[in-house]
């Protein structure tokens, strides 16, 4: 069931504007973990979590800029409580620049980037590095 689920998710996004490279990276990931051991696959499903969180996040940034929801409905629809969504949209390309110094994008930083953004004059995204676990010691 909950394979199907998330098959249906990305059908549904697939259809409806998301990139479809991106869906199909998700999609080779997860046909990469197939058939390997749990050891093996959990490298190729831990980057389907990835690309699939960053398009998620991309597609509520989006949505909520292009005024088809508002932070709450953005989150409903995506599972995530209100809570949720300031720091997650931070994260993302469009709305890195909006976030305040908590590392939220509120309601109030959202309208001037809708503004800045239908002006054609959107603040350029912050130059930031992926956190990546590192070991302590060589495994």
């Amino acid at each position: 069931m909950r394979r199907r689920t998330f098959c249906g998710i990305l059908a549904a996004m697939a259809e409806h504007g998301i990139d479809g490279s991106d869906v199909d990276a998700i999609r080779r990931c997860l046909d990469a973990a197939v058939g390997l051991t749990p050891i093996e696959a959990l490298p190729h499903l831990r980057e389907a979590a990835d690309r699939l969180t960053e398009l998620l996040d991309e597609t509520m940034a989006d949505a909520v800029l292009r005024g088809q929801a508002t932070l709450r409905a953005a989150g409903a629809r995506a599972g995530l409580t209100e809570n949720a969504v300031g720091p997650r949209l931070a994260r993302t390309r469009r709305l890195a620049a909006y976030a305040d110094e908590r590392g939220r994008v509120t309601a109030a930083a959202l309208e001037r980037a809708r503004y800045d953004h239908e002006s054609g004059a959107p603040r350029p995204a912050p130059k930031t590095t992926t956190m990546r676990f590192k070991p302590r010691r060589p495994t």
